[in-house]
């Protein structure tokens, strides 16, 4: 069997220099490979230009906000810099605020920390887990999984003619899948919410790496978004909209930063006057380094010219896609149908593979790295394999053996740094393992499916 392999229009964009490009990996059949990094959907790598200007800042390291040295005033400035670079980046409107976290787990709870009392929450089951789990103090209404992104917009404007017209009501959906890498209808159902006095946060974790996003011509109240996703490494993250619900929630973490001054009562308790800016919610010593790697990588995509990434990455998901299409034991997943417009994040089933065992051996045998799994959004993955939202599985390697059915999938996913190889050699793979199987046995090992060191014999 075999899969053709089309030249990508060198004109359209060249990919941007990432960490990681040259790295080599052992392979269990001999030899080393280059790594072809193909998890971007979980962490990307960070730009060569990120790392860059974060060696540049290194020497210049400070506290910010508190300190008087100059060292402190120039980390400050950066800081703050920093956030007009993310509000601009993201189209923010001239009252919105950009709030430094952790991730877009940490944002999303920020948020669900937020909401007013009383508030009624909106989100459909094909959610990632860090906007489907969040708003555990609220009304939650959980939205089945639409197969259109008509029916999304329609099933919206359903639940929210049936709320309490009089409460607050917040509604939250992801702007690209995690699992099938389907763009969503964002501004129709920003419209919808809208419509019927809900807001709506934008979960742009997979969104924001590989296309524009823009809070005002969306017309969303929030975007949350991390920034290893984003060509940044860990430990950063934002939430970006509307100031309101923010300045009148207790903050998200009481400390230093967020108190703006603090008092003894006669009574001996303690008075606390809090901030009315972002700092209210990012409260303790930020990261500075982690907040400047965004903003860096937010540069680089705008200076790359994004929409020439758009193209060069439409380009690499066509070509997966058709490659893919070849080898008939391959199904590709997907919510809204083959011709739905999506990022470069794609899951597949293959027949007669367990999505591990397979995973494992592009790994092993092809130095390629991909995910198996769940990907942290379960109730989405079950429905489109339709299985039992009671059935065995996880994020990781289940319990069962090379060639048992799969309760999980394989992803693969790429962005403005992936090489044409890395791509060439996935699909080759794919093919390879299909028509001629493993070259290696394999055996579940503390929940991940590994090679048997002791036997290199055919499965």
């Amino acid at each position: 069997m075999s899969v053709s392999i089309a030249a990508i229009d060198p004109s359209v964009c060249a990919p941007l220099p990432v960490l990681g490009q040259d790295v080599t990996v052992p392979l269990v059949t001999g030899g080393e490979v280059t790594y072809a990094a193909l998890d971007y959907a979980a962490s990307a790598p960070a730009l060569q230009r990120v790392w860059d200007d974060v060696a540049a800042y290194a020497p210049y390291y400070g506290s910010v906000h508190r300190g008087a040295g100059y060292l402190s005033q120039l980390s400050t400035d950066l800081f703050e810099n920093s956030r007009r670079t993310v509000a601009e980046f993201l189209g923010c409107r001239a009252d919105d605020q950009v709030v430094f976290t952790r991730s877009t787990t940490d944002s999303l709870n920020l948020l669900a920390a937020a909401i007013p009392a009383g508030c009624q929450v909106f989100v459909f089951e094909t959610e990632h887990h860090a906007s489907l789990l969040p708003w555990r103090d609220a009304q939650v209404t959980y939205l089945n999984a639409p197969r259109t992104p008509a029916q999304a917009v329609e099933t919206l404007e359903r639940a929210l003619a049936d709320r309490d017209p009089y409460g607050p009501a917040l509604v939250c959906v992801t702007g690209a899948s995690n699992v099938t890498g389907e763009l969503w209808p964002v501004k129709e159902l920003a419209a919808a919410a809208h419509a019927h006095g809900a807001r709506i946060v934008l979960d742009a974790a997979q969104l924001a790496p590989h296309h524009p996003v823009d809070i005002a011509e969306l017309n969303v109240d929030w975007v949350a978004f991390s920034g290893h996703k984003l060509y940044a490494p860990f430990g950063s993250g934002v939430l970006a909209g509307r100031s309101d619900w923010l300045l009148a929630a207790e903050p998200y973490l009481a400390g230093g930063g967020a108190s703006r001054k603090v008092a003894r009562r006669a009574d001996g308790g303690v008075d606390v006057d809090w901030h009315t800016t972002a700092a209210r919610h990012e409260a303790g010593s930020p990261n500075v380094i982690g907040v400047y790697s965004i903003a860096s990588a937010c540069k680089a995509l705008t200076e790359a010219g994004f929409d020439n990434l758009v193209a060069r990455e439409q380009e690499l998901v066509s070509r997966v896609r058709e490659g893919l299409a070849e080898v008939p034991e391959v199904q590709v997943l997907s919510l809204f149908g083959d011709d739905a417009p999506r990022v470069g994040v794609i899951s597949f089933v293959v027949r007669g593979w367990n999505s591990s065992h397979f995973a494992a051996a592009l790994s092993a045998e092809y130095g390629i790295g991909v995910r198996d799994g769940l990907f942290c959004a379960h109730p989405l993955v079950r429905t489109l394999l339709g299985s039992d939202p009671q059935d065995p599985g996880e994020c990781g390697a289940p319990e069962a053996e090379p060639g048992e059915r799969s309760l999980n999938a394989i992803r693969v996913s790429f962005g403005a740094g992936t090489p044409d190889e890395h791509i060439e050699r996935f699909l080759r793979a794919v093919s390879e393992l299909v028509s001629d199987g493993a070259q290696w046995k394999y055996r579940t090992e503390d929940g991940r499916c590994v090679p048997d060191r002791g036997t290199a014999a055919q499965v």
